[in-house]
C-alpha cells in the first residue's frame, strides 16, 4: 500500500482537524521504525506499487506545527511537506467556508516558515487565501495557484513542487492550472494511491482516523478495510450534505 497521510493541527481540542501530541508521537515512533518506507511526497508515486510506503503532509501552517510536530519529525529525519496559504501566514485559520467545527488558531509567520525551510522542511502551496477555488474566475485561479508558488519562491528561495486544494474542492480548471506550476497536487479524497495515480488529483488518508492507534497495521487486510469503510462513510455523508 502506498498512501499519503494528512495532518493539520497538533492540539488537545479533539476537533476534526486535530491530533494530540501524545498521539502524534506514537505515529512518529511508527514512522521512525522504518517498517514502512517514508518518502517525500513527490517521490511516493515512484515507489513500486507492491511496496508499503507513505508520505507525510501537514495542511494550513499552524504555529503548533513549528512548536510541536517539526521538532519530533526533524529529530527522526522524517520527510514532511507543509502546505501553507501564503497570504494568511501571520494570521489565523479564520477563513470560513467549512461546515466542520474547528478552533481558531494562529498560523506561523513567514519568518518562522523560512527558518524551517532552511532546516530542511519541504514547503507546498495551499493557495494564497484558502478559498473554494472552483468558485473563482480564471484570473482568480492564477492568482491563488500560481501567485502562491511565486510568493513561496520569493520568500524562501525554493520553488514549491506540490499544491493542496483548499477544502478539497476543485474543478478541471483548477487541475489544469496546478499542472502548469506543480509536480503534484493533493486532494481530500480518502484513499490509497492507485497503481497509476493522477499526479494532480492524489488522494490522502486523514491521520485523525488513527488517533487511537492502528497505523502499525499499515498494508494489512484490516488496514485496507478500515480505509474502505471510512471512504464509504465519507461518500455517504457528502451525498446527504453532511460534508
Amino acid at each position: 500500500m502506498r498512501a499519503i497521510l494528512t495532518y493539520h493541527s497538533v492540539d488537545s481540542s479533539g476537533s476534526p482537524i486535530s491530533i494530540g501530541e501524545h498521539e502524534l508521537r506514537t505515529h512518529i515512533k511508527f514512522f521512525a521504525s522504518r517498517s514502512v518506507q517514508v518518502v517525500p511526497l513527490e517521490w511516493l508515486h515512484k515507489v513500486p506499487d507492491d511496496r508499503h510506503a507513505l508520505a507525510i503532509t501537514f495542511d494550513d501552517g499552524f504555529q503548533n506545527f513549528a512548536d510541536i510536530a517539526w521538532p519530533h519529525l526533524k529529530h527522526q529525519d522524517l520527510p514532511v511537506t507543509l502546505f501553507v496559504p501564503t497570504a494568511r501566514l501571520g494570521g489565523t485559520n479564520d477563513w470560513g467556508g467549512t461546515k466542520k467545527k474547528v478552533p481558531t488558531m494562529p498560523l506561523m509567520s513567514w519568518e518562522t516558515v523560512a527558518k524551517l525551510v532552511e532546516k530542511g522542511l519541504s514547503l507546498g502551496s495551499h493557495s494564497s487565501t484558502h478559498p473554494h477555488l472552483e468558485k473563482l474566475d480564471d484570473a482568480g485561479l492564477e492568482r491563488e495557484i500560481a501567485g502562491s508558488s511565486a510568493e513561496i519562491e520569493k520568500r524562501t528561495g525554493v520553488k514549491p513542487k506540490a499544491f493542496c486544494y483548499p477544502f478539497g474542492t476543485f474543478d478541471d480548471r483548477c487541475v489544469a492550472v496546478a499542472k502548469k506550476h506543480y509536480e503534484v497536487a493533493v486532494t481530500t479524497e480518502f484513499a490509497a494511491l492507485s497503481p497509476t495515480p493522477d499526479l494532480h488529483r492524489l488522494p490522502r488518508l486523514d491521520a485523525y482516523y488513527w488517533r487511537g492507534g492502528g497505523l502499525d497495521r499499515w498494508g494489512s487486510g484490516g488496514f485496507a478495510r478500515k480505509v474502505s469503510w471510512h471512504a464509504f462513510g465519507r461518500r455517504i455523508r457528502a451525498a446527504v450534505g453532511g460534508g
